[in-house]
């Protein structure tokens, strides 16, 4: 039994070995292959329109550089998502409820941006420190702000997608935990909090596509602002 609520999110291990690395690697062994046939199954062709359909719409702002960045975003954007999925089943780990995961993925990819916008375009990346028409006093002011503001950016994404996890993950196991409870003394109340309980699940369903969608959506518009 668990000491408490965030026994959860705690890295799971055997025999001394992390099994985080088991939950990393299992999403990959899932996903469909395209076969050598003409005619794919209609899952594989649900895969590939709706991988299309989110390429067209994270991309399509960004000009012929930005695309470049279609496939490993894209590639990330499934990968968080299967993750956020799985980690909904019984007896799993979720491993995108660990800030640590979450900042590897964030900071790379948002230091890429910045670097690519220093090295293309130097005096529009460092002028977006500083708007136009700013009144001198307020010049050092702003440019301390707007330099936070451009490094809290990868916190942003990774707290984000942790917190909105995280917070889905407590409040289904502290329903399922009065539902256990009410159920012996209160039938009726019982099922009405399982009621309450399936639909919360069909909500983390959602807000697991949707924070992952967020994730790529928020690292897309930082590459728009670099190229």
């Amino acid at each position: 039994m668990m000491l408490n609520f965030f026994d959860q999110f705690m890295s799971p291990s055997l025999l001394g070995i992390p099994l985080i690395a088991l939950a990393l690697l299992l999403p990959w062994m899932l996903f469909p292959n395209p076969s050598a046939r003409w005619i794919n199954n209609r899952f594989i062709t649900l895969q590939g329109w709706s991988i299309s359909q989110a390429t067209h719409q994270l991309f399509s702002p960004l000009n012929q550089g930005g695309h470049k960045w279609a496939t490993l975003l894209i590639s990330l954007m499934i990968f968080l998502i299967s993750l956020n999925l799985l980690g909904l089943l019984p007896y799993t780990f979720t491993p995108t409820t660990q800030l640590s995961l979450n900042m590897a993925f964030a900071v790379p990819l948002w230091m890429a941006t910045v670097i690519i916008g220093l090295r293309n375009q130097p005096t529009i990346a460092l002028g977006h420190l500083l708007p136009e028409g700013t009144p001198i006093p307020l010049i050092p002011v702003l440019i301390i702000i707007e330099t936070i503001s451009l490094f809290i950016r990868p916190l942003a994404l990774g707290v984000r997608l942790t917190a909105n996890l995280t917070a889905g993950h407590l409040l289904i196991q502290l329903i399922a935990t009065a539902v256990f409870v009410l159920l012996p003394l209160m039938p009726t109340i019982a099922i009405l909090t399982a009621s309450v309980l399936f639909l919360l699940t069909l909500l983390e369903v959602a807000v697991a596509m949707i924070q992952a969608y967020v994730f790529i959506l928020l690292l897309s518009l930082y590459l728009q602002e670099n190229v």
